[in-house]
């Protein structure tokens, strides 16, 4: 071909990366101000805990006591149902509380950590060359890592006793305002490489590791070893772990799928590279609430006020432990979640609304349904907005738009799941899918719903239901 031979195999190459790119054309980005510098303060040392809610289907029985002095791995809590799950502490120190809800529910233990290095446990066996998988799952249960790993349907800890179709795990994340993992996976380049290899051997396959076309630059995840790499691009939730799934191994009744998210592959490789557990993590605090939203590091389970302490605009604010579709609303006496990877803040909507809001222009106004000019400008050029947590009404009776559909990627009727969980038809559900999504799959359909119901709520419920029919 001569002097066009160059030329032809750079236009074969674009046409292959578009071809294998997965597109995701329902969905919905929504830019938030207050994203977070990349930049990492390291927070002091304080109270951390572990909050058995955290974790879906959990009964814990509690295996320490206040005044109790614990190392980093020290089990605090154990599952009644599987004993063989035992929650650890991620710090050293001594336990401070025991926090009990109604009915003496355990919320949380909390350990005051000390100032002393990280306890470095020896793994003598598992520095052979060729791993067991049966030695993995019993150092990781022993250790608790293994409550990292989950499975779909249900989102519960996977079971060790089985084994998974696939293993997921995703390399981006699209919610409104969560960390860039790019920027987070190079600190850790060995341990993010060693923890996918220790999957693959829980797996028995490559694990399949999801980027992003266009936003993912990271060498770390782009030229990771011994894995399936998919291409994503679209809106969220393009970086939904559920959606990627859907996309590339559906799930059928009777199947599990495995995944973890990218820190916890970091803590996983980081224990069997090194023999230190830790438990550390880098969460970003962000939103229009803060002064400064910036990255912290410091480890799982950290007490919220230790995060955003001094930074907070005012004290008007609503802190999520998690991002701002899904996460969780706490105080600052609350601790970060298990699963989350940031704290988010923006402003408390119980203020008074404007005088004929809905008459104004509304330049400035998000709106999914085109009701302000707002709507009609192209994503690229969308201003970030200062959204607060204002809900615009109340509670009405659903309306079928065809509106959930166009934010909603999977082959799904999600209006008519959602009806099948309201009323508890357990065959409706699983033929409409319901093994196929988890609650934070229905995000979206939440934030644009003009019945403002919980709907992530709902289908907790209804997963719930169908897992203790199938138990």
């Amino acid at each position: 071909m001569g002097e066009f031979e160059p030329v032809f195999f750079l236009i074969l190459q674009q046409i292959t990366i578009m071809t294998t790119t997965i597109k995701i054309k329902q969905g919905l980005d929504i830019k938030l101000k207050g994203k977070a510098e990349r930049s990492v303060e390291i927070a002091p040392s304080g109270l951390f805990a572990l909050q058995p809610t955290d974790f879906i289907g959990v009964l814990p029985r509690l295996l320490v006591q206040e005044g109790d002095a614990v190392e980093v791995g020290t089990p605090l809590f154990q599952d009644k149902h599987d004993e063989r799950f035992l929650f650890t502490s991620p710090v050293k120190g001594i336990v401070k509380e025991i926090r009990r809800g109604e009915k003496r529910l355990l919320q949380a233990v909390v350990v005051e950590s000390s100032n002393e290095t990280t306890e470095i446990l020896p793994i003598e066996t598992l520095h052979a060359t060729s791993l067991q998988r049966e030695a993995i799952i019993q150092k990781m249960l022993e250790t608790g890592l293994w409550p990292m790993i989950r499975q779909r349907p249900y989102s519960v800890i996977a079971n060790p006793d089985t084994m998974p179709k696939a293993f997921f795990v995703s390399g981006f994340d699209t919610h409104p305002l969560t960390p860039d993992l790019d920027f987070i996976v190079e600190h850790f380049p060995d341990s993010f490489q060693k923890g996918l290899e220790i999957l693959s051997i829980l797996s028995g396959k490559k694990v399949h590791l999801c980027v992003h076309a266009e936003k993912t630059v990271s060498e770390v995840l782009l030229k990771a070893k011994n894995v399936t790499i998919h291409t994503f691009s679209g809106p969220h939730p393009s970086g939904n772990i559920g959606t990627q799934i859907n996309k590339i191994c559906p799930i059928n009744k009777g199947e599990l799928v495995w995944y973890c998210s990218v820190q916890d592959v970091v803590n996983i490789g980081h224990y069997f590279r090194t023999g230190e557990l830790d438990f550390s993590r880098i969460y970003a605090v962000a939103g229009s609430g803060l002064k400064n939203p910036h990255y912290i590091k410091t480890k799982i389970g950290a007490q919220i006020s230790a995060l955003t302490s001094d930074n907070l605009k005012d004290n008007h604010c609503r802190l999520i432990s998690g991002n701002v579709l899904t996460g969780k609303k706490v105080s600052e006496n609350d601790f970060v979640g298990f699963y989350h990877n940031m704290v988010s803040v923006i402003p408390e909507g119980d203020n008074r609304q404007e005088m004929f809001g809905w008459i104004w222009p509304g330049f400035k106004k998000f709106s999914v349904s085109r009701t302000f000019p707002s709507a009609f400008v192209p994503n690229v050029l969308r201003p970030d907005y200062e959204l607060d947590t204002n809900t615009h009404g109340e509670e009405r009776p659903y309306v079928v738009s065809g509106e959930f559909e166009k934010v909603f990627p999977f082959d799904i009727y999600p209006l008519q799941l959602i009806k099948a969980c309201i009323v508890e038809d357990i065959d409706l559900m699983e033929n409409l899918g319901l093994y196929e999504v988890d609650e934070e799959d229905f995000a979206l359909c939440e934030f644009i719903d003009t019945s403002k119901t919980d709907i992530q709520q709902i289908i907790r419920k209804g997963l719930d239901l169908v897992r203790k029919e199938n138990e």
